[in-house]
């Protein structure tokens, strides 16, 4: 299936539809399946990956595969080029002749060691020793004159940093509304996602090794107490603090989502939302009303073209009402496409707003949608939201499941990582129940709040879009 398929660098291969192809892993080309495409490349393209891609005639572990041997695929590397001749055909690496290399020069070291005087080897063993004991003596003056720089520098660097997130916090993520604030949420929430892009926040990495012992030193900027057993809260903030109003906010916002991944790794491409439009389509009832207009059943009008063609049909057949131009006079054609059976009798003519929205209503509803450098996708029925829930898993502990994030086009693993260095939460991907080919994200605690966030503010997707915020926890004082 499509949906499941990783795009290489390169793009997709050009391939036709019949044709021959296989199904590879990620960092590693050798085929775990083969079969025909189902689509061409184009095809492909156009659905926006969406279907079935590849019609699998044969499969690693399957029955066919039962008979042979049953061995593994091989450990193929998926550059481009490595281990291949010019006609395609794998050639052996260099590493045999290497070891035969090296094998050669072992053995002739080894006869020169036999024909070596006893003297020789005592002299050699003796020359050796020094070298190896000189080595030693340099290598731990080495480690005493770097040892204190090395252990004091990282520990005041991050000293530095943990002040700096923890003003950073206070000034623009902590409101006064959310007071008492849990000093676990604060860390967790707040300081981590002030952190720079590029470094990491550890706090046992400090000189203070532990949250509340660094808290107390900040007496002059917050009063924390303890409301339950065990349990600390930030209780109160001195925003005119000379030493928080002193404090300027960096320009570049430290997101977790914007900070490059661990490792070196390229950050993902910036997202754009997809358009969506909401379509109707001509149903066989109000076929008769959309004649004039050469509108057969099954056509899909947007919203403005309906209310044109049905003000168009009232002012050629002029059924508008000529003491009050609000009200339209029903003629037998709108009776039968508009009103219900027992409202022909009673009902003589209806508003304006009134007659597009139950022509709107008696027609099928579609929607549109378009992805920047894609060709557009129309689907019959409404558009699906995403759909933000709290469940609990076990021993109460509740977790937040996100779905449908595939229907505007965002990646649920790049979510779920995003998430995950927001809230500092574990995430992992299940599959949807009753579904074959779609993933939802599960991350620990309700995270609703932070789920809104960043969908909203950083993705750009409409909140109109998006279910189940309204279950967010609410903020306020403890009584």
């Amino acid at each position: 299936m499509l949906p499941g398929v990783v795009v290489p660098s390169g793009g997709l291969p050009d391939v036709k539809q019949g044709e021959c192809c296989s199904v590879t892993l990620v960092n590693n080309r050798a085929p775990v399946a083969v079969g025909t495409a189902a689509l061409s490349r184009q095809e492909m393209l156009g659905l926006g990956l969406k279907g079935r891609g590849v019609c699998v005639l044969h499969t690693y572990m399957d029955h066919l595969w039962a008979f042979g041997d049953k061995s593994g695929p091989p450990v193929l590397p998926d550059a481009e080029g490595e281990g291949l001749e010019a006609n395609g055909e794998e050639y052996e690496d260099d590493d045999t002749e290497e070891e035969e290399v090296e094998k050669c020069e072992e053995e002739e070291e080894e006869e020169e060691e036999e024909q070596r005087t006893p003297a020789e080897k005592t002299t050699g063993e003796a020359c050796s020793g020094l070298e190896e004991l000189s080595l030693t003596v340099q290598e731990e003056e080495r480690e005493e004159e770097a040892d204190p720089d090395d252990l004091k520098m990282p520990q005041e660097m991050m000293d530095a940093l943990l002040l700096r997130c923890f003003l950073h916090a206070l000034k623009s993520k902590v409101k006064k509304p959310e007071l008492p604030l849990l000093t676990s949420t604060f860390l967790r929430i707040h300081m981590f996602s002030c952190c720079p892009s590029g470094k990491q926040l550890d706090i046992k990495k400090s000189s203070y090794k532990k949250l509340s012992r660094f808290l107390q030193t900040q007496r002059g900027l917050v009063r924390v107490r303890e409301l339950s057993k065990g349990v600390e809260s930030i209780v109160e903030v001195d925003w005119k603090h000379p030493e928080l109003r002193g404090f300027s906010v960096p320009e570049e916002e430290a997101d977790g989502e914007a900070s490059p991944a661990p490792g070196g790794v390229e950050a993902e491409p910036p997202y754009h939302p997809p358009e969506i439009t909401a379509l109707y389509s001509v149903s066989s009832r109000l076929e008769p009303l959309f004649l004039d207009a050469k509108k057969r059943k099954g056509a899909i009008l947007q919203p403005d073209e309906v209310r044109h063609i049905v003000t168009e049909y009232v002012k050629n057949n002029e059924l508008v009402d000529e003491n009050n131009k609000n009200y339209v006079t029903l003629d037998p054609t709108l009776c039968d496409c508009l009103l219900e059976k027992s409202e022909y009798h009673e009902v003589e003519s209806l508003k304006w707003d009134d007659l597009f929205s139950r022509a709107l209503g008696r027609m099928q509803e579609c929607h549109q949608v378009v992805f920047p450098g894609r060709a557009p996708i129309r689907k019959k029925g409404r558009v699906e939201p995403i759909d933000v829930s709290v469940c609990s898993r076990g021993s109460n502990k509740k977790v937040t499941l996100i779905k449908n994030l595939d229907v505007y086009g965002l990646d649920p693993a790049a979510v779920a990582t995003a998430l995950q260095r927001r809230v500092q939460a574990s995430s992992v991907l299940q599959p949807v129940p009753g579904s074959k080919d779609k993933v939802l994200v599960q991350i620990q605690g309700n995270q609703i709040h932070q789920v809104g966030n960043l969908l909203i503010d950083h993705y750009q997707i409409p909140r109109k879009y998006i279910q189940g915020l309204e279950k967010a926890p609410k903020s306020g004082k403890k009584k």
